[in-house]
């Protein structure tokens, strides 16, 4: 799909409640006060029509942790995805910055995977995993970004700069990524400060060059903060220097 069209489809989610399996969800937007300050943040309630659960455990869990995701994919197969099985998170940011709240963040679901720093239960459990709709590394093909899904899957062309992101020096074999929106940003900064209040979670990020790297297992598991999935497993691009870690800073220690 290309960039410019992801506001439509956004859109079109919005207004539907379907996702690009045909599921049906009802969506209802709620305002609620970030603890201790007088600051609102606007959560949209994704539930499935018909009261499916199975995609998490309604098990609650002491959190620790919020760990930054991107879904290397486009809004309405995200929640597809994520409501299929146990591979899921409480929260997803759409490009327009709407914040989807797929389960109660008191429970939980795998989000870190196998092989994860850790352990993948025990800390998907302490872990509040949030997803940003978001395509990811891009491969350069003559003047056109595609996807890592297709060659023939143009995402942006080098002229439209406004859609991605060159790295002086690859970040996990990636020099492209597309680009996240100023509105996903203060959604992001907003939803870890609301989530930082609720459960007492230290609005502690890792400094650079560490912010970037795999963590040590006694390391990963006692940070009490934000980290990312590039944290806990090597295998992962989500999230590096592409992403502006300082707006979110910013904005959560506003």
């Amino acid at each position: 799909m290309k960039a410019a069209s992801i506001t439509t489809h956004e859109s079109s989610f919005q207004s539907s409640g379907l996702d690009s399996f045909g599921k049906k969800f009802i969506l209802t937007e709620g305002t609620f006060t970030i603890k201790g300050t007088t600051e609102t943040i606007k959560i949209m309630d994704c539930a499935r029509d018909n009261g499916d659960k199975s995609f998490f455990y309604q098990e609650e869990t002491a959190k620790k942790k919020i760990t930054l995701h991107f879904t290397m994919g486009y809004l309405k197969g995200d929640i597809a995805t994520l409501t299929k099985q146990h591979v899921s998170v409480p929260f997803v940011v759409g490009r327009n910055g709407l914040i989807y709240n797929l389960f109660a963040s008191k429970y939980w679901s795998y989000h870190l995977g196998p092989g994860a720093i850790g352990g993948n239960t025990e800390m998907s459990k302490e872990c509040i995993g949030i997803e940003i709709s978001n395509i990811g590394p891009l491969k350069l093909i003559g003047n056109n970004l595609v996807t890592t899904y297709s060659d023939t899957d143009v995402y942006c062309s080098l002229a439209e700069t406004q859609y991605y992101t060159k790295l002086s020096t690859k970040f996990r074999g990636n020099e492209y990524f597309a680009t996240f929106t100023n509105v996903q940003y203060d959604a992001i900064g907003k939803l870890i400060k609301f989530l930082c209040a609720k459960y007492n979670i230290q609005k502690k990020f890792l400094n650079e060059p560490s912010r970037y790297e795999i963590m040590t297992e006694a390391g990963f598991r006692d940070f009490n903060g934000i980290v990312s999935h590039a944290n806990c497993r090597a295998d992962k691009a989500d999230i590096g220097p592409a992403f502006d870690w300082n707006k979110v800073i910013q904005a959560v220690n506003s």
